[in-house]
């Protein structure tokens, strides 16, 4: 990782920080609002964890892009959790052979970028 990666990704992480401290829940209740600021800790540190160790460029640049995206998708929707994609699970597929395995590449290669690491992490 290059010292400007570096400089970056712990910008983001200390972004992220800053944003937990300063959340307001959408409804306006202590209660949720302290779960969200929790939550938005949590993935952060586990997902920064999780990633220490990347050294490959381009998978860090795609860690760093689906970062920003949740950052902005986040406070955009004043929603600190990821946006679902509507789509039913194997709906399109036959159950067998090849048209499967398509389906499946097609739907991983379809996943927006913010939710690439959410369904490792949950």
């Amino acid at each position: 990782m290059t010292p400007a990666t570096r400089q970056e990704v712990l910008g983001l992480y200390r972004k992220v920080l800053r944003i937990a401290k300063a959340w307001q829940s959408a409804s306006g209740q202590i209660e949720e609002t302290t779960r969200e600021k929790e939550y938005i800790r949590n993935e952060a540190r586990t997902l920064f964890r999780k990633n220490r160790n990347v050294t490959d460029p381009k998978l860090i640049k795609q860690c760093i892009e689906e970062c920003e995206a949740r950052i902005e998708i986040g406070l955009h929707y004043k929603i600190p959790y990821p946006r679902p994609i509507h789509l039913p699970p194997m709906g399109l597929a036959h159950k067998q052979g090849r048209t499967l395995r398509h389906q499946e590449k097609l739907r991983k290669i379809s996943k927006p970028i913010y939710l690439k690491s959410h369904d490792e992490v949950s």
